[in-house]
């Protein structure tokens, strides 16, 4: 019974790698959801990934980050726009699964975006993205804190 947890768990973690890159290419070139979603879909590697959890990932990150980057520029030390454009989309990615997932733990969220961020962000980046992360998880999260 345990497998197929464990499988969804990886499937998962793969939609949120898969859903990171898309975020950045989106950050580069604005093209529509629909864009990157058939972009990203047609690569073979997608085939171990949650790919409906990919486009919920991807299309409400698109849809919300005007809100989204209302939830992070509070903590933030720079403008947004003064951001590494991985971790932008990591923090992007990230503020969405706390304020639109909330059946995922904080510490899970906050877990898979550090890790994140030590695979393709900059040196320290990951330290950055915790600080801010656990700030807004505070903010949206409180009871979790309690």
């Amino acid at each position: 019974m345990s497998k197929p947890k464990k499988n969804k768990f990886k499937a998962r973690k793969r939609a949120r790698r898969f859903a990171m890159q898309a975020i950045y290419q989106w950050q580069l070139t604005q093209h529509t959801f629909s864009e990157i979603e058939k972009q990203f879909l047609a690569q073979e590697e997608m085939i171990s990934v949650d790919t409906a959890y990919f486009c919920d990932l991807v299309r409400g990150i698109i849809e919300n980050h005007s809100s989204l980057d209302q939830q992070l520029q509070v903590f933030l030390d720079r403008p947004l726009k003064a951001l590494d454009l991985v971790e932008c989309a990591i923090l992007r990615l990230a503020a969405f699964e706390l304020c639109h997932q909330p059946e995922l733990p904080y510490k899970v969220v906050l877990d898979e975006a550090i890790e994140l961020a030590k695979s393709f962000g900059a040196t320290d980046g990951h330290k950055y993205v915790n600080g801010i992360l656990h700030q807004v998880a505070q903010k949206v999260r409180p009871l979790e804190f309690s």
